[in-house]
């Protein structure tokens, strides 16, 4: 049987392994100390120290910004993976969006005619809106700012990582040939040691000037970078308008909803509907004090414009002074008496009906 084995190059082979080792025997001699390396010019070194300084807070900053946008870190490891193998990502509801299913099926089984009912169902409504708004939000980020940003990291830095490996292996190379000629001896041997000398240096000037022309093209990349990251605001912008345009527009449904009851507000205390006959016990027992007492009236958010603050005493004096032109001869004592029906005709002045018989005089 005959088979067919690769065409191995061994002269290629053994002058690789051969560098390989001199280039840790190099590298080696370089953390002892007990040998020299070529140092790169001042400005090369600020071009590399300013990719590393980009490279980190890029990365950080992708990383920060996806768990903005996608919290649950399960959900981002599983995009990752369906994005490496060129899947659909799954479509999952967010929470905003469970939430509003549940208001939404609560209201109908609540019962879509009942106060509670409609108000969850507009809730879930709204809710539901949230949520798409922030469904395009995260894949607007996506598309204006991560992307492009991670497309950065995986391909102009990555080719400037690789580029400047490759740069070192040539800086290894041209120092072992350094050390090479310096301990050579024959004439013959110091030759070739100088003519693998100049061929290292060669490559080496020429892996530098390719690696620095990468290097400067990072100031390029920051300001496109920097119309990313213009975009990645307005985005923002625009989801948090449409959340507030949503929210006022819930505000302004519930408001409508609203069961237009008046409401009694008694000594800074608010009561729902008509008094009961404790309530007006208690109004009544308080109108006996000469502390002045006022009742506030008002309907829902429109009603607040037009609040009222009425001085029950006042109108307990007026009705005293019509009871005393009425009645001739009555005592001081009557006249100073409160009137307990002035609370009664302020009350129906602002058509607030009520049984009244609860209230006596003393």
């Amino acid at each position: 049987m005959n088979i067919n084995l690769p065409n191995f190059n061994v002269k290629n082979l053994v002058k690789e392994a051969g560098s390989t080792l001199s280039r840790v025997v190099q590298l080696t001699e370089e953390k002892l100390g007990t040998t020299e390396r070529t140092e790169y010019d001042n400005e090369f070194q600020n071009l590399a120290e300013r990719a590393d300084i980009t490279k980190t807070w890029t990365e950080k900053i992708v990383r920060d910004t996806e768990t903005v946008l996608i919290p649950n870190p399960q959900n981002r490891i599983e995009d990752f993976i369906f994005e490496k193998i060129e899947k659909t990502k799954p479509q999952r509801l967010s929470n905003l969006e469970h939430l509003a299913l549940g208001m939404i099926e609560a209201g109908g089984d609540f019962g879509q005619d009942l106060p509670y009912g409609q108000a969850l169902i507009k809730v879930g409504q709204a809710e539901q809106k949230l949520g798409q708004c922030e469904r395009d939000f995260i894949a607007s980020s996506g598309i204006c700012f991560t992307q492009p940003l991670r497309k950065f990291l995986e391909g102009e830095m990555k080719t400037i990582t690789k580029e400047r490996g490759i740069l070192e292996t040539k800086r290894l190379d041209l120092d072992a040939c350094k050390n090479r000629v310096k301990k050579a001896r024959s004439m013959l041997g110091q030759q070739a040691a100088e003519r693998d000398l100049r061929v290292a240096q060669a490559e080496f000037d020429r892996q530098s000037e390719i690696t620095k022309v990468l290097l400067e093209g990072i100031s390029t990349s920051q300001a496109s970078h920097l119309r990313h990251l213009h975009a990645f605001v307005e985005t923002q912008v625009r989801y948090y308008k449409h959340c507030m345009d949503a929210m006022n527009n819930l505000q302004r449904d519930l408001a409508k909803l609203r069961p237009a009851k008046p409401r009694l507000r008694i000594n800074s205390e608010d009561v729902d509907g008509p008094p009961n006959t404790v309530m007006l016990s208690n109004i009544h027992a308080t109108l006996n004090s000469n502390e002045t007492h006022e009742v506030n009236e008002f309907r829902d958010n429109d009603d607040l414009n037009n609040f009222h603050t009425v001085d029950i005493n006042k109108h307990n004096n007026v009705s005293t002074n019509e009871h005393q032109q009425n009645t001739n001869g009555t005592s001081q004592n009557q006249n100073n008496t409160t009137n307990p029906f002035a609370t009664t005709q302020i009350l129906e002045q602002y058509d607030i009906e009520f049984d009244t018989s609860a209230i006596t005089s003393v």
